[in-house]
């Protein structure tokens, strides 16, 4: 329980370090992560269980090659579509919006670093640095936070993809 409390302490800092910013990236990055999650866990266990389904009653029809049983197979998978790429365009704006909270910090940085400028003088450094950590640590926060979203966001497009395309080719039109 020791390294729990040296973790939080160390977390703590670090927010500390970089201002109130870091808490909204931690807020939309606990997002990202959770909708990210949910993909994975979708994705893995419950849509291969729909698909699964949808292909048994393809496959149970005794019609599958009327313009009326290919409206049904086009229903079926633009619903199956929809379900297997839901949430991804709002972690994809997740991903997108991380760097841009850090600009902000960065900016709020800065203007800490000015108005310290004017009020105190150039002349302390202490007081000026402590404005540049603040104007850097929420940029590279960001930007960790959009690079971790980007690669998984692009892993679950491409898996969602896969097991669209994998459902199509299991539901043959004649």
């Amino acid at each position: 329980m020791h390294w729990l409390a040296e973790l939080m302490e160390l977390v703590s800092g670090f927010m500390r370090t970089g201002g109130p910013i870091l808490w909204v990236i931690a807020v939309v990055l606990l997002l990202m992560w959770a909708l990210i999650i949910e993909r994975f866990m979708y994705l893995g266990v419950a849509f291969p269980r729909f698909s699964r389904r949808v292909i048994a009653k393809w496959d149970a029809r005794s019609d599958t090659t009327s313009w009326y049983a290919h409206r049904i197979r086009e229903a079926w998978i633009s619903q199956a579509n929809a379900l297997a790429t839901q949430n991804i365009m709002a972690i994809k704006t997740l991903v997108a919006i991380c760097p841009l909270v850090g600009l902000l910090g960065t900016v709020l940085g800065m203007i800490n670093v000015f108005e310290t400028m004017a009020m105190v003088g150039s002349s302390n450094p202490r007081l000026m640095a402590d404005g540049i950590s603040m104007a850097t640590v929420p940029t590279m926060a960001g930007m960790v936070a959009a690079l971790s979203g980007l690669f998984v966001s692009t892993q679950i497009e491409a898996n969602a993809k896969n097991k669209m395309d994998h459902l199509i080719d299991h539901m043959p039109h004649h």
